[in-house]
């Protein structure tokens, strides 16, 4: 007789969404070639983006620098000043919507909304240290044009755009004529540079800031002469932090509901390997499987009709069902206390997660054996880990664990030790600012 648990699995893997179907190693072996790929400049699904970012100089201690965290929902506008032993300070701190996530705007409203987010701490400093989370191309200047804006923020005539060119110009606009340096960084950069800062007496082999929230991105430290995009500046000695745009990633195996999903996501196409892990898509992804899963018969009569109801899904309801599968929640509702389908809709979701926690493991790997790092379990590569997906997900955290132990450190010999860093873009960013202004 098929168990529930079987049933599920049979289903997803019917869909070409089956977790074990991921093979580690291999995978992992194709990232890295398209890792290899982008910092060639070759045609890659990964940006490998040169960030121009050093962090081997010491912090300064008293300078205060205007900070600025443009992420999926929120734009945090800060003062922070080091003290002589490293430590932050973080000051003037205001939380603000992020421009064009209600409601679609044009670019320019966009540099003047952030403009206005900046004019109460314009005047505390000259040096702006911004972590702008989407991509960017990055400038040896270290201005960053835009590629594109991703986690369904919507902002007419942005591709292309200078990001500090256009901010500093509406600031302008707005009367403050004092001149400004910006530095822009990713979020992931910002990550792993928070999560250095914070350690600053252990020894680490590496270090990787990865993001698991709303969107996913990793960032890494090369070799500069590795990345034969630079041309002659790839020459020089030393190493550069690179934003992979890893959301971005195309060679990860695909399901037909996974195609089906993306078909109705704002970028059809684009950053299909964010759609398959993180927060923002992982409403919309589980939505669409157990849609078809009620269409197939996978639960009761009843059930179905009010799965197929739901008109969304957001990550909060799918763990309010995880965390109180008989609580007062969307899911538990559309189950009305017929436990044959609560375990149903468990497994699909468990399965699913599964499979975002063996891609987030083969990702890490990659970096891993690509730089040649973390072959030391006395001195592993420190991963700075930030996103909601990761620390507040119920299955997210502890899968990732696993292969980690099981891939990584019993099959590939590889070791890293993960690490939360308090407010680290807002941290990595005015080091970033402070150290390449």
């Amino acid at each position: 007789m098929t168990t529930i648990q079987e049933k599920a699995s049979k289903f997803l893997a019917a869909h070409g969404m089956a977790a074990e179907a991921v093979d580690l190693r291999e995978n992992a072996d194709v990232f890295i070639g398209e890792m290899e790929r982008g910092l060639k400049g070759a045609e890659s699904s990964l940006f490998m983006i040169p960030t121009y970012i050093s962090i081997d100089k010491q912090i300064p201690a008293g300078e205060r620098i205007i900070v600025v965290d443009a992420g999926g929902t929120n734009f945090r506008v800060a003062t922070v000043v080091f003290d002589e032993k490293g430590n932050a300070s973080i000051d003037d701190f205001n939380n603000y919507p992020m421009p064009g996530t209600q409601g679609e705007i044009t670019i320019e409203e966009f540099f003047d909304t952030a403009a206005k987010y900046l004019e109460p701490v314009i005047d505390k400093s000259d040096k702006i240290g911004f972590c702008f989370s989407y991509p960017t191309e990055i400038y040896p200047n270290r201005d960053g044009r835009l590629i594109r804006f991703v986690k369904e923020v919507k902002v007419k005539g942005s591709e292309g755009a200078f990001i500090g060119k256009g901010l500093l110009e509406a600031v302008k606009a707005r009367g403050h004529q004092e001149k400004k340096s910006i530095v822009l960084v990713n979020d992931a950069v910002t990550t792993l540079i928070g999560g250095k800062a914070a350690c600053p007496d252990r020894q680490f082999d590496s270090y990787i800031g990865f993001i698991w929230g709303t969107g996913t991105n990793t960032c890494y430290m090369e070799q500069t002469r590795k990345i034969t995009k630079l041309g002659s500046a790839a020459d020089i000695d030393g190493t550069m932090l690179i934003n992979v745009e890893s959301g971005g990633y195309a060679k990860a195996p695909r399901g037909d509901l996974d195609a089906s999903f993306d078909a109705t996501t704002v970028n059809p196409g684009g950053y299909m390997f964010e759609k398959m892990i993180s927060g923002a898509y992982q409403g919309g992804m589980v939505h669409t499987v157990l849609a078809q899963a009620a269409k197939e018969g996978l639960f009761t009569a009843e059930t179905g009709k009010r799965i197929a109801a739901l008109e969304s899904l957001s990550s909060k309801e799918i763990d309010d069902f995880l965390f109180r599968p008989y609580g007062e929640n969307a899911l538990a509702h559309c189950c009305g206390g017929v436990e044959e389908d609560c375990q149903t809709l468990y497994y699909l979701i468990d399965g699913l997660m599964e499979r975002a926690a063996r891609f987030v493991a083969f990702n890490l790997a990659a970096v891993m054996l690509k730089t040649g790092k973390g072959a030391n379990p006395c001195r592993p590569v420190c991963v700075t880990m930030d996103g909601s997906t990761y620390y507040k997900s119920k299955l997210c955290r502890d899968k990732l664990s696993a292969y980690i132990k099981s891939f990584l450190n019993e099959e590939l010999g590889l070791y890293c030790e993960f690490i939360k860093a308090e407010n680290p873009n807002l941290i990595g960013a005015a080091i970033a600012g402070l150290l390449n202004a």
